[in-house]
């Protein structure tokens, strides 16, 4: 049972980061979320809502690392460089 839910894991990951199929397992996920049928029925209590609930777990968890790693990678560009201290500024009014 824990190697089809690793081999789970890994395919879900792996198709979710590539590029082609990400939108597609992405909305895959939600149409599973929300359509009435499931491995375990909703109308079972709690144990309905477990696979749901990894699921929806699974993608938040996806797509966070993914934009984290983004994030990282993204060139720093938009900070504000340090001005060098050049002493004290002197304001000198000219005519």
């Amino acid at each position: 049972m824990q190697h089809l839910v690793q081999a789970f894991y890994q395919g879900y990951r792996k198709l979710i980061r590539h590029h082609r199929y990400r939108w597609f397992v992405i909305g895959a996920t939600l149409l599973y979320w929300f359509s009435p049928i499931d491995l375990a029925p909703d109308i079972i209590p709690v144990i309905g809502w477990i696979d749901d609930g990894l699921l929806a777990t699974l993608l938040l968890t996806e797509i966070t690392q993914m934009v984290t790693e983004r994030i990282r990678k993204r060139p720093q560009a938009d900070t504000i460089p340090e001005q060098p201290d050049n002493g004290p500024v002197i304001d000198v009014m000219a005519q």
